[in-house]
This record gives structure tokens, sequence and C-alpha cells, in this order.
């Protein structure tokens, strides 16, 4: 394997991932990334004295990462320091606050607390989801090439848990009669590309895992996660190479042969994969003359996420009162929910997330000082919103919220350093397809088999992970999405590899 080249368009989670396992089993890696150090979206932002995660703040279902350190030998607590979570967020209504736990009988307590009477809801939750959960996770370990693959035992004993024609809200009303108290349970699914009165069922999933596995920081931020992959990969031999941006693949008809840097450097490979937005790649990287199925075209009619307009703050100035994590919900949800999917337009009734990690990690900010971080969902670039003009109106409104909803009245006054991204930065600076941030929406027709391969099903040589292939985004899964592209790589030279199995028991007793 080792006269054998593979190149990696981008360093971010899945292209790490997926680097650092290959590396380690033998092969010739060497990744290609635009920027000058690793992460993509999951990388650093530095202000003076302040820093900040580009984007994912969450980490959840933490085994899944240790996983793929195990894949290399390695434990990830060796590279990285864990902080467990408690409560895991503040979850804002407008008339209370909701604090949810990984401790069960806290979870109980403070459920019969603020929404008395459903805390046996809570119970039922967790033991019919939990059934779900073990059911569906092994479908999402392993790859859908072919269509056949729904007739593998683990597809089709997961199958009539897949709840088709309910949607996630619905489903919490199995559980719960409270209508914050199912918000409470279904928020995540705005990061799927879709509002839960429509997202499918079985995404409840989402919540439990939470609940079952925990929430954690790590020390410095998530971006501590690409820092230590990267140094993984270079532990096996891996080469980086940055400031590299990629224009293009190379290819002979179908067959992929390698890649073009935009400087014209051009380097052969045997194998490529791209790490890339997967709407940025078709559309930039692949010869679009050879796609079909995903042609710039189709892509258009596709189903894709919201965006997200962000505010990276450094104050001079500590609120220990405001949680890690915080989430704002607009006074009508739903309204501001539909109204920015279905019509791709934003209501000045919007929800929020703040990330205050300086009360949980001293090594984000001086000392009486804070890093603070604002995610607002809008709508993805579809929406014709001229983000140049009303990026800085939109920043007072926000501004606005915060001081109006949160314990920060005096926040104005306290920012010494600031960034902000819009949709029109992610698309331009980040290469993100329409600034769609979280991708391709997770509607069941764009699952599975109906989502981009990992082995990419329209030219030869070229593999997939992120969040635009199998299984989708999200660190969990697009850390899966490098394990199952590798494998396959894996499997077509012969190398040795163990497919990955789940077993929860075991899991709980390394957490």
């Amino acid at each position: 394997m080792k006269n054998k080249k593979i190149v990696i368009v981008g360093a971010g989670p899945g292209g790490l991932t997926i680097g650092m396992i290959l590396a380690h089993r033998g092969a010739d890696v060497e990744i290609f990334e635009k920027e000058d150090r690793p992460g993509g979206r999951n990388r650093d932002i530095t202000l003076g004295d302040f820093k900040f995660d580009t984007g994912p703040t969450f980490l959840m279902m933490k085994y899944v990462l240790e996983e793929m350190f195990q894949e290399t030998g390695r434990r990830a607590s060796d590279y990285m320091e864990f902080v467990k979570l408690d409560p895991f967020y503040r979850l804002q209504f407008p008339d209370k606050r909701f604090y949810p736990s990984g401790n069960m009988e806290k979870m109980k307590d403070h459920i019969s607390d603020i929404f008395p009477g459903n805390e046996k809801g809570f119970e039922k939750f967790m033991k019919r989801e939990g059934k779900r959960f073990e059911s569906l996770i092994p479908c999402l370990q392993k790859d859908y090439a072919k269509l056949r693959a729904f007739l593998a035992p683990i597809f089709l004993k997961a199958a009539p848990r897949l709840a088709v024609g309910r949607t996630l809200y619905g489903n919490l009303g199995r559980y719960y009669d409270s209508d914050e108290l199912k918000l409470a349970f279904t928020f995540q699914s705005k990061y799927l590309g879709m509002s839960p009165w429509d997202c499918p069922a079985l995404f409840t999933i989402l919540s439990y895992m939470e609940y079952k596995y925990n929430i954690y920081h790590v020390t410095g931020g998530l971006n501590m996660i690409s820092k230590a992959m990267e140094k993984v990969f270079k532990e096996e031999g891996g080469k980086v190479h940055y400031n590299s941006e990629v224009k293009r693949v190379i290819n002979e008809g179908r067959k992929v042969t390698g890649i073009e840097l935009k400087d014209g450097r051009k380097v052969p490979a045997d194998e490529v994969i791209i790490n890339a937005d997967f709407g940025y790649a078709a559309t930039n990287l692949m010869p679009v003359e050879k796609l079909k199925k995903w042609s710039p075209e189709k892509l258009q009619k596709k189903n894709f996420s919201c965006g997200t307009f962000m505010l990276y703050l450094g104050l001079d100035k500590k609120y220990e009162t405001v949680n890690h994590h915080n989430i704002i919900f607009a006074d009508n949800y739903k309204d501001n929910v539909e109204t920015m999917f279905n019509e791709h337009k934003m209501t000045d009734d919007f929800s929020f997330y703040i990330q205050n990690p300086s009360v949980t990690d001293p090594t984000l900010a001086p000392e009486g000082k804070s890093a603070v971080y604002v995610l607002v969902p809008v709508p993805n670039n579809r929406s014709g919103i001229d983000w140049n003009k009303e990026g800085p109106l939109f920043r007072e409104k926000v501004i606005d919220k915060i001081i109006q909803k949160t314990e920060m009245k005096d926040i104005r006054k306290h920012i010494v350093a600031e960034k902000v991204t819009t949709p029109r930065e992610w698309e331009d600076n980040y290469n993100v397809y329409i600034a769609a941030e979280f991708n391709l929406g997770h509607d069941l027709n764009q699952m599975l088999y109906f989502r981009p391969h990992n082995k990419f099903e329209e030219l030869e040589n070229l593999y997939l992970t992120g969040g635009g292939t199998h299984p989708g985004s999200g660190l969990p899964t697009i850390y899966e999405s490098g394990r199952i592209s590798a494998n396959l790589i894996s499997k077509k030279y012969g190398l040795p590899y163990k497919k990955p199995s789940f077993d929860p028991k075991k899991i709980l007793e390394n957490a």
C-alpha cells in the first residue's frame, strides 16, 4: 500500500479522521488544505487574547471520537482534556428556564418541578428511544453503495423503528403533553435542515444520545480535536500541506487520477478523498460534465439546511450566571422555524444560541474576561438576503435580543474584540454551498443510499467524507463517515481492519 498514493482534499474533521486511520494502517497519505491550520469549520478563531471555535461547540457521543483514536492504537484522553457538562445547557422559553442533565434522577425531578406530570414520560422516552437508538446506530456505521444494503439483517431489524410517516414533534407527543417540553427534545432538528414539525421521528434519538452519553467540552475548545487528530496523523507518517487550495480533481473520463492546486501544481493519486463541503465540491472541484445524479441543476432542487449568523465576542467582563451553553427560544418558535425553512425569510422574533465557555474553561480568555460565541439560525443563501447591507442591522438586533432575554444587560459596553460571520462569508470565504452550514437536509429521501455515497457513485477512485455524505452532519457522524470511507479503501487494497461494532454496555463501562 505504500506505493499507492492517497490524497485528501481538506483537513476538516472527516479528512483528519480518514487520514490518521489510513496512515496507521500503512497507507501513504497526504492532505491538502487551503487554510494555514487544521480543522476546516472545526478550527479555532483568535481575536487578540480571545479564542473561539469556528463552528461546532457541542461534543456529544464522545465514545465515537474515542473509537477513532482507538483505530490508531491510541487514547483520545492522552491528547485532550474532556469536561463533562452538567447541566448540558440552559433552554430559555418566554416564561421559564429548563436545565437538562444526564443525571436521570435529577432530570426527572427537574421535569416534575418545571413541567409537572411529565416526569414519567421521560422514563418512557429513555426506554423506547433507547431501543430505537440501539437498532439504528449499526445502520449508520455501514456504507450504502448498493440498494441491496437495505436487505442487510441489521437494517431489516431496524426498519420497524424508522417510524416512517411520523414527525419528530409528533413522536414527542407520545411522551409529553407540554409543548415547551417537546421543543426541549426537538430543537436539534434545526441543524439537520428541518423543522421538528417535518423532521422524521427517527431523529428523536438525537436528544436520547445526549441524555445517555452526556455532553462534553474540550479544554481549549473543540478545535483541539482537529489539532489532536493532526498530531496523530503526523505521528503515523502522514503529510499535511497548508495554504494549498485545490482547484479541481483531475480525471480521465470517469476515472479520477489526482488533483490540481490553485497555483497550478498537479498531484497524481491512486485514490482521492474529498472532505470539502459536498455542494461546493460538486459544483467547483468535480468535472460537472460527468455528473448526472448530483449535477449542479439537480443540486438546486435538493433540500439544504439553514445558514447561520455568527458573532464572536471578546468581552472584558465575565458573566458567571450565564451557562456554558444557552438556547433562547423565539416567543413563537414554530413561526420562526417554518418561516425560515419554508419561506426563506427571517422574522424579528428569532431564536439564538450563546456559548459562554469561559465559565468552564479559563484558557479561552484572560482572567476576568470571556470569549462569547453567538449563533443565530437564519435562512441559507437561497433567501436572496443581501447580507452586506443587512448584516450590520441584524447584528444590532442580535445584541438587542441578548440584552432583552439574558443577564448580559450591559454587554455592549464590554465588547473589546469582535468578528461577524454572515451567510455571505460562509459561502464566499468558507466554500459552503449556498451557506447551508449543516449541509444537505436529512429527509428520508436524502439519507443512507439516497445521500452522496462514501465511495462516490459518479466517478471512479473518488471517496467522500464529511457532513454531505452518509451518515450525515454533526461531528460524531462526520467521524463515522471518515471511518466508513477508510474501511472501503482498506478493503479495496487488502489492508487489515475490523468492522465497527456497537456494544452499548461496553461504551457505558468505558465512559
